[in-house]
Formats: structure tokens, sequence, C-alpha cells
């Protein structure tokens, strides 16, 4: 049986209200929130494998938003209502984790924006296909729903994932991993690597590094079998993996990847635009942005090196935008006229940039007047 395409569901970026249906401990410091979805919304979180959720809410009076991977399967139950969810692991100093893994409970209701993300597979057709995939830690979230899709839509598909943790006790989605395991003994191939518990094989033990990594190509990966790549994880580990595969003459085009954290301590935090000011007189740039099929301008001090997002948001709250770290993708729009920069870039495919898409958060202008569209 041929499989259909698995890529991404395209949805205008919307938060839509959601009631938490459940909430399950995954690990001392993760937990599971599965968001009830009704069936007049079904339309509007149809998701592929590997897509994630912004959540939006108000904590001590700030609003906050956060992006987290699906970790499931699409759902329906026979009334036709649905469900999604995601897991939420706990970042040290993260108010919004902490808080979801501490006060968040069945029958409270947060905004839930229709799912986003490109970290999703391309291929036509996945009979006969191997796809492999490396996660660290809360990383293993958007390929759990990715390896129960591919290996219940063929017959023949095969999945390898390596997953790397400190300790056992850490490792999220432990039991479903090994029900996985069961269900498809011959086309999983499971790999647990521990940094700080010794295995049985020096393989799976410590740190992936570029030596551990290029024995793994060697021995359980084989670049030559595999299909699609797919890496979630720290910057360091992603970026480590995708240099080397590179190396070994692995095309850059079957490799996908998702960052959950870009190593920069500075990063804007996701949560409101920064406070400018226009004073009389600045030299200025002149933003126009179209959203929702209506047109905002604002103008910005050329001193500030303000993003288009953060301008935006002064005059639009509705903005979509989610991390502002340039990692998830949810302040995506088309550049009309004029040219920016953009700072950083960790969610753009090639050819989206080609066809003159820019993240918002990271594009600063460069011309005196630059139009930008989020509704192409």
């Amino acid at each position: 049986m041929a499989a259909k395409n698995l890529g991404a569901t395209k949805h205008r970026a919307r938060f839509h209200t959601l009631t938490v249906s459940d909430v399950r401990q995954l690990t001392a410091d993760s937990v599971e929130v599965t968001f009830a979805v009704p069936e007049e919304l079904r339309g509007s979180f149809d998701y592929a494998p590997g897509q994630h959720l912004a959540l939006r809410a108000t904590i001590d009076g700030h609003e906050l938003r956060r992006s987290y991977s699906i970790c499931r399967p699409p759902s329906v139950d026979s009334t036709g209502a649905g469900s999604i969810s995601v897991a939420i692991k706990r970042d040290l100093g993260g108010v919004f984790s902490s808080w979801a893994n501490t006060e968040l409970t069945v029958g409270q209701q947060l905004e839930v924006m229709s799912p986003q993300g490109t970290f999703t597979s391309t291929l036509d057709d996945l009979d006969d296909t191997h796809i492999v995939g490396i996660a660290a830690g809360s990383g293993i979230t958007p390929l759990m729903s990715l390896a129960h899709t591919v290996l219940a839509a063929s017959a023949t598909s095969r999945f390898t994932l390596v997953y790397t943790n400190r300790t056992a006790l850490d490792v999220m989605f432990l039991d479903e991993l090994a029900d996985l395991k069961d269900r498809y003994p011959a086309r999983l191939a499971l790999y647990h690597v521990l940094s700080r518990e010794q295995r049985s094989s020096s393989l799976l033990t410590g740190r992936i590094d570029e030596d551990k990594f290029r024995r793994m190509l060697q021995t359980i990966l084989r670049p030559g079998t595999v299909d699609e790549w797919f890496l979630c994880g720290p910057f360091e580990l992603v970026q480590l993996c995708r240099d080397t595969l590179a190396d070994v003459g692995v095309e850059t085009n079957r490799v996908r990847f998702e960052l959950f954290t870009t190593g920069e301590t500075n990063r804007a935090s996701g949560d409101t635009g920064r406070p400018v000011t226009v004073a009389a007189g600045d030299k200025t740039f002149q933003i126009e942005f179209t959203l929702d099929g209506q047109s905002n301008t604002v103008t910005t001090p050329v001193n500030a090196n303000e993003s288009i997002l953060n301008a935006a948001l002064r005059v639009r709250p509705d903005v979509p935008f989610a991390c502002a770290g340039g990692v998830c993708g949810t302040c995506r729009a088309k550049l009309v006229s004029g040219d920016v920069t953009m700072t950083e870039n960790y969610a753009l495919e090639p050819d989206e940039i080609e066809r003159g898409y820019v993240l918002t958060c990271q594009s600063h202008p460069t011309t005196e007047k630059v139009v930008v569209d989020y509704d192409v």
C-alpha cells in the first residue's frame, strides 16, 4: 500500500480556546498535556506528524507564549471530536514550562494556535523507505508522532531511532517506545544512549560527539540505506549531526532538523515586543504589513534596530509569533518589497527563502520602506 505524503498541513496561524482533557506525568520534570478538539475545530487542528503548537497563557499577570511539539498521531472519537497532545519538559528557570508541570490541570482552558511547522516528511511514498530520527531529551516529542505514523502507514517502512538522555529516569515516553518496539519488532530499531549511565555497549554510553556519531554511521545507521533524516535536540547536537552527515555525503535536502534551543542566552523570550519610542527628528524605516486582509503601517527608528515583529506588535497584538528566536517559524511572512537582514534562521527551508519568505522576529529593515504579507 502506498502511503500518502506526510508533509506539513498549512493553517493560518490563529489561536483557538481549547480545554485540557488530560495531564499525564512522563518523568519527574515532564508532562503530556492533551487538549480536546471539538468537531467544529477539527479542520483547524489537522496536522502532519512533526508539527508543533504554540500555547498562550497569562501567568502572574504576564502573557506568555511557548511552542511544543505534537507527540501523538491524529485521534478522533465516535462523536467526531478529536484530541491533540504535546509534551512539556520543565526548563531551568522556565516560567511557562514550570507552570505547566505544576499548575496545569484537567478542565483548564488555554489559547492554542493551529498546528505549524515543517519538521515533516517530504516523501510521497513510504513503501520500502528507511527513516532515521536522532533526538535528545524532549526532542523525542515530534519523533514519537512521526515514528507512529511512518510505521503504521506502510508494511515495508522502517524507522531507526537514536535517543539520548542523561539517565534512564530522564527518558520520556519510555513505555510507549517499548510498546512501539513490540508492535514493530522487525521494522523499528531503537537505541537508547545514556550520557551518565553505563550501558552494555560503549556506543550507547556517554555523550554523542563526532567520533561516536561517525561510529554510529558505520555500524547501526549506514547512510546509504537512509531516505530521510530527522534531528531534534539542542543546537550543539543538531549541528554536529548536520555537519557530519554533510561530510559523509548525505544530501542536505534529506536532512530535516528542529531545535528546542539555539544555545543563545540573550535571545528574545517570546513574550511581548519590547517598547520602542519614535522621537521627533529620528530617522525611521516604514513597515507595512498585511494580516487577515487588513494592512497596517508602523514606523521604527533606524537606531533602534527593531525587528519587523516587534514593530508590528505595537499596532497589532494579534500578529502571530511564539518563540521570537528564529526557531519555530510561527512569525513567517512573505517579503513583498524592500530589503531586510535576518539575524538568525533555524526554521525556513532554502526554497522558502528563495521564494521571499522571512522570519519577522529576526528580520530588520535595511531600506526606507518594507512591505510584508502574513496572509500569503
